[in-house]
């Protein structure tokens, strides 16, 4: 099954990941899940992860996904990202693969005082606005620009094929 956005790629999962400052104990909370490529990652390194996706088919993806890894620690829930989190037990980190909503996911991860956030970002104007609204809220940390180029053929020579930009931004209420 092909999701729109498609998985994030290892090397900016990686440096994510590494912004989340894990803790065995901690409950991550993995918004706009997809393919549940970030919830599989961070499942071994906490005590729970619940993913949340407007999209049925990235649940039902997800699900598959995290039953072949054999992972028991993943709860995955359909909806509004706005509207679930004030059901669900406060994260104490918490992932935003994309845009939807921020305006109104944001304010609720800061009232709830989540210790980490991270929001990967390609669109200049999720950049902008994330950084403001993360500002505004006195949780922003820090933005990293990612540029990831692979080595490819051309003909019988190599040459480089780069990625597009993503931006990560960091943020939270406590320290990393």
């Amino acid at each position: 099954m092909n999701l729109p956005g498609g998985p994030t790629k290892d090397e900016i999962l990686a440096i994510s990941l590494f912004k989340m400052n894990f803790r065995p104990s901690d409950h991550f909370m993995d918004i706009g899940c997809g393919t549940g490529k970030v919830s599989i990652n961070a499942a071994p390194r906490v005590r729970k992860v619940s993913a949340l996706d407007i999209r049925e088919e990235a649940i039902a993806l997800g699900k598959v996904e995290a039953e072949r890894a054999g992972l028991t620690n993943i709860d995955f829930y359909h909806g509004n990202a706005a509207e679930l989190i004030p059901l669900l037990p406060t994260p104490d980190c918490a992932f935003l693969g994309g845009s939807r909503d921020l305006a109104l996911v944001l304010p609720l991860l800061a009232r709830r005082n989540v210790r980490t956030i991270v929001l990967n970002a390609v669109r200049l104007e999720t950049i902008h606005s994330a950084i403001t609204m993360m500002r505004d809220l006195g949780i922003f940390r820090e933005a990293i620009n990612v540029q990831v180029t692979h080595a490819g053929t051309l003909g019988t020579d190599f040459i480089w094929r780069p990625a597009n930009p993503v931006t990560i931004i960091v943020g939270g209420s406590g320290e990393c």
